[in-house]
């Protein structure tokens, strides 16, 4: 997607492959009943996209609110996490039942899909849930897929579908990602702010962009705010799909955003290869590997990381886990999947290959990080 217009995420031609994302307050009512007319409204515009040619993957919310409402939960269900893990499991019932009954209205069969983080980091699952999303679009189904709250722990969660969104995309081979929020994109500063202004077009998350995100969504009843759409929108990019975030709160959101040209658009960076993609994407890392001036610049230029450039390590990982490379400055360069463990590492630090048999005691390998196995962000 190189044109900068919100209106391409509905041209089939450039958006073949679309994930919408649906928050909690969106699809839920401060009552703790589904908003059916809104959501009514909503299925209309993805059959319309449809039948136009576009596959569309639904990432839903709502299973705890809609759950905690039916068991009697305080605090929405999120009073602690057996309260939420009881209400999704109620909930999730509830919530695939409404988009299967909306879509069946347009002639079309919704598919739950229930995932949790190690679906999507670890390779084998991923290339599984890529799988069964293809067989799944190709059979003209739309996929519903919402993070398996039952069973997910703090240690195993997305935490927000916004990440969950974009990994979906990733696996998927999407071509956008849509986030229909309760703000119309991201502002230079907390839109409650005067002088508050909307940044229409992104196109590339940087350190000053991640600085004009707050932390909290004003809905209270979700768990993602404008950071978490960030990070998506990192992840969005680095598998070359575009995001944008819009108004999810008028009437057939998609249409009204459309019309009015608000929202903010993150453009899509140039593809990787699916493996590289993947490891983008990643959001477990095991440790991180701190390097110097002269290695951040080798990396730049596509070079394998190597230990004479290594100034630091930390974190306990073994060799294949996933590691943050990180530049002089503290900002992260990219991840990596390593070939040494950390303690191996450790013993590494700023010398030479020629050096590395002795050190180890056995042949040593090419690299601390091939760039084979490494993506820079």
């Amino acid at each position: 997607m190189t044109n900068s217009t919100l209106a391409q995420l509905l041209d089939p031609a450039i958006t073949p492959r679309l994930v919408v994302k649906v928050g909690s307050a969106l699809l839920v009512g401060k009552d703790g009943e589904p908003r059916r007319e809104w959501l009514t409204a909503l299925v209309a515009e993805l059959a319309a996209a449809r039948a136009r040619g576009q596959d569309v993957i639904v990432v839903s919310s709502g299973a705890i609110a809609l759950g905690a409402r039916r068991l009697g939960l305080a605090k929405g269900g999120r009073g602690s996490l057996a309260d939420a893990q009881a209400a999704a499991a109620v909930g999730q019932i509830a919530l695939a039942g409404l988009w299967a009954e909306l879509l069946a209205g347009h002639g079309l069969t919704a598919a739950q899909v229930l995932l949790t983080l190690d679906d999507l980091e670890e390779r084998r699952r991923w290339l599984n849930v890529t799988a069964t999303l293809g067989t799944l679009l190709a059979r003209g189904a739309v996929p519903v897929i919402n993070e398996n709250d039952t069973v997910a722990t703090e240690e195993i969660r997305f935490g927000d579908n916004d990440r969950l969104a974009a990994r979906v995309g990733q696996a998927a081979g999407a071509s956008a990602v849509l986030l229909l929020s309760d703000i119309d994109g991201l502002y230079d500063r907390d839109p409650r702010l005067p002088g508050a202004t909307r940044i229409p077009v992104v196109r590339r998350v940087t350190p000053e962009i991640r600085a004009m995100a707050t932390g909290g969504s004003s809905s209270g009843l979700g768990s993602g705010g404008m950071t978490s759409k960030l990070q998506a929108a990192e992840i969005a990019g680095l598998a070359g799909m575009a995001l944008a975030i819009i108004d999810g709160q008028p009437v057939a959101p998609v249409g009204e955003a459309l019309a009015s040209g608000r929202g903010t658009l993150f453009m899509a960076r140039p593809r990787k290869g699916a493996r590289k993609a993947w490891l983008g994407g990643k959001l477990r890392v095991r440790g991180s590997v701190h390097v110097d001036e002269g290695a951040a610049a080798a990396l730049a230029r596509g070079s394998s990381l190597l230990a004479a450039g290594v100034t630091r390590v930390e974190g306990s990982f073994v060799r294949g886990d996933a590691v943050s490379v990180v530049g002089p400055g503290g900002d992260v360069l990219g991840r990596g999947l390593c070939e040494y463990d950390a303690g191996e590492c450790a013993r590494l630090i700023g010398r030479h290959s020629r050096e590395h048999e002795e050190i180890l005691g056995y042949a040593p390998r090419s690299a601390l990080v091939h760039r084979d196995q490494l993506v820079l962000i």
